[in-house]
């Protein structure tokens, strides 16, 4: 009897082994198909403009950028390195940043809705940039839009945390809290509009939609590095945004500060999320789009789900850069205004789904 019982045992962790595997498998090759689709995308990206160049000498211009040789076209070269290049590489780094944000707010709140977007931060930024653009008014001297982007962008975080802190907000509260805050900060923006001059009106419109246009390696560089800092804290603490998401409770009996732990994420999100706003405006629903679909093919777990979410995020914007581009050509539309339109329907989709739990 004792001897079947184990032979049972044996079997069950063989095949429980074998399930895990797959699975794991499963989620590496995803993660590997999107950072070669990335890759092309790119490249393909590269090559769009009025100005004809094909993939191959893409390849050919950034392998000599690399190695330092002389490039045969310096025409080519200044067009994709100088002009084309910083565009790209500013999609890829902030669709991965903005999908690690979303990754983060949904797990350790519970709820498909936290982004950004909807917790108000990007707003914030947007009212930030706005009151420089329309009024002048820059809270440090010589900050310009950039610093008051940033800002404000923090200010929704802090009224979160502070509710978190001393209100003892359920994950719920600090979604609507953040939607609330949001629509406030929109609806201020847009009062300073109704006074702008149109030159300037034209500037807060396209920041306000978010664009990558103005992008460039200066730029880059912070970008990148407070991204892939903020990333790896994010990715470390995969482990316990995986507690966090089964519930406070369940979290807290399993030995997890969960207030302490959520403080420190959302302002590390935060520092990602409004670094990237403050260069880009607001690109909504990527931190929404890119987790959301990506749960759905490798499933919940963050350790896997923070870099998929991550990657997916960067082709997802990339793509929608590209469509942006060639969409109403030679017109190149707003990056913001194709992520809104992929991101508002499925937003209205995780309403109508998750009503019950969301209100609950």
């Amino acid at each position: 009897m004792k001897l079947t019982f184990h032979k049972k045992e044996s079997e069950f962790d063989s095949k429980f082994e074998v399930t895990y595997r797959k699975t794991v498998a499963k989620r590496v090759t995803f993660i590997i198909i999107c950072i070669l689709a990335c890759f092309f995308v790119a490249v393909y990206s590269a090559t769009l403009g009025s100005y004809p160049i094909s993939a191959g000498e893409v390849y050919d211009i950034i392998w000599h950028a690399i190695t330092g040789q002389a490039q045969s076209d310096a025409t080519a070269a200044h067009v994709v390195i100088d002009l084309r290049l910083p565009r790209i590489l500013g999609a890829a780094v902030c669709g991965f940043g903005l999908a690690v944000c979303g990754t983060a707010m949904q797990s350790m709140m519970k709820n498909p809705l936290a982004d950004p977007y909807t917790m108000g931060i990007s707003s914030g930024a947007g009212f930030g940039a706005a009151l420089a653009i329309i009024l002048g008014f820059e809270l440090v001297a010589g900050g310009g839009i950039v610093f008051n982007a940033f800002i404000f962008a923090v200010i929704p975080a802090l009224v979160i945390l502070f509710l978190s802190k001393f209100r003892k907000a359920t994950p719920t509260m600090m979604i609507l809290c953040g939607i609330s805050l949001m629509y406030l900060f929109n609806a201020m923006t847009q009062l300073f509009m109704l006074i702008a001059d149109p030159e300037d009106l034209s500037t807060v419109y396209t920041w306000m939609v978010g664009s990558l246009d103005g992008v460039e390696f200066s730029e880059l560089g912070l970008i990148l590095a407070i991204t892939f800092f903020g990333s790896l804290y994010v990715q470390y603490m995969a482990n316990q945004l995986n507690v966090m998401s089964i519930g406070d409770d369940s979290a807290k009996t399993l030995g997890v500060n969960v207030d302490k732990k959520r403080l420190i994420v959302l302002l590390v999100i935060t520092l990602i999320a409004a670094t990237i706003v403050s260069f880009t405006g607001i690109i909504g629903f990527v931190g929404l789009v890119a987790p959301h679909i990506t749960r759905h093919i490798i499933e919940a777990d963050n350790k896997y789900l923070i870099p998929a979410s991550a990657v997916f995020g960067a082709l997802l914007l990339l793509a929608s850069d590209i469509v942006a581009r060639v969409i109403a050509a030679p017109l190149m539309l707003p990056v913001g205004v194709i992520t809104a339109c992929i991101g508002g329907p499925l937003f209205m989709f995780l309403i109508l789904r998750n009503n019950k739990e969301v209100w609950s």
